[in-house]
């Protein structure tokens, strides 16, 4: 259970600086620098202050923070489930393996996410302005 329970603290760690240092309030972390450049979401665009809502039980304002980060935390959070039973059970090592085309779908619904959100009738999906 030694790199399952290491991955895990990896991503507590700071999720947990995270969960007490409030990303919406300013001065405390970086703006983006897409953001700032360009004036549109970025996919990654609220993902802190998602962070931050799902530590304090937040689904919602999570969701309005950045939708893609809680599927996304949701699917690392079930492959991480499967590596620790693996690891727990000793079974066969947990081989994720994700074809060209699956990575191709997925940079585009991550690309589509991004510009829905910059448009007007996606303004719902974009994270609140600090």
């Amino acid at each position: 259970m030694g790199p399952p329970l290491a991955a895990l603290a990896a991503v507590a760690v700071p999720a947990g600086y995270v969960a007490v240092v409030d990303p919406n309030a300013p001065g405390h972390y970086p703006d983006c620098p897409f953001l700032t450049a360009t004036g549109w979401w970025c996919p990654g665009c609220g993902g802190l202050r998602c962070v931050h809502a799902l530590a304090h039980g937040d689904l919602t304002g999570a969701l309005h923070d950045n939708a893609v980060a809680v599927l996304l935390f949701g699917v690392l959070g079930v492959l991480w489930l499967r590596w620790s039973w693996a690891a727990l059970t000793l079974g066969p090592p947990v081989r994720v393996s994700v074809g060209a085309r699956r990575w191709a779908l997925i940079g585009l619904l991550v690309l589509v996410f991004e510009v829905v959100r910059n448009l007007s009738i996606g303004a719902g999906l974009a994270p609140p302005v600090v």
